[in-house]
């Protein structure tokens, strides 16, 4: 269910202060981020976020295509191995 129109996106208010900071410089920098419920919104475009998965911060460059989405979606939190059986096999002989 998405969020209503009325309320807005939600975006962390001290990540877009420093959004706009920037932007009002002409600067481009890493902004670490533990706010990965935030939504992209059209004033990041440009930028590189490190969205933090829980043990490291993954940077995320956003570009026209990410606007509406949540930050959260780029910086996975799971690493999926796999299903197969017969998978400790297959990786030592590689």
């Amino acid at each position: 269910m998405s969020r209503s129109v009325k309320k807005g996106a939600y975006v962390h208010v001290r990540l877009l202060k420093k959004i706009e900071r920037l932007n009002q410089k002409g600067e481009k920098q890493i902004i670490k981020t533990w706010a990965r419920s935030s939504t992209i919104v059209p004033a990041m475009v440009g930028h590189t976020l490190a969205v933090y998965n829980g043990k490291t911060h993954i940077p995320v460059f956003i570009t026209d295509a990410l606007v509406g989405h949540k930050l959260g979606e780029f910086a996975p939190t799971r690493n999926f191995r796999s299903h197969v059986k017969g998978d400790r096999k297959i990786r030592k002989s590689i």
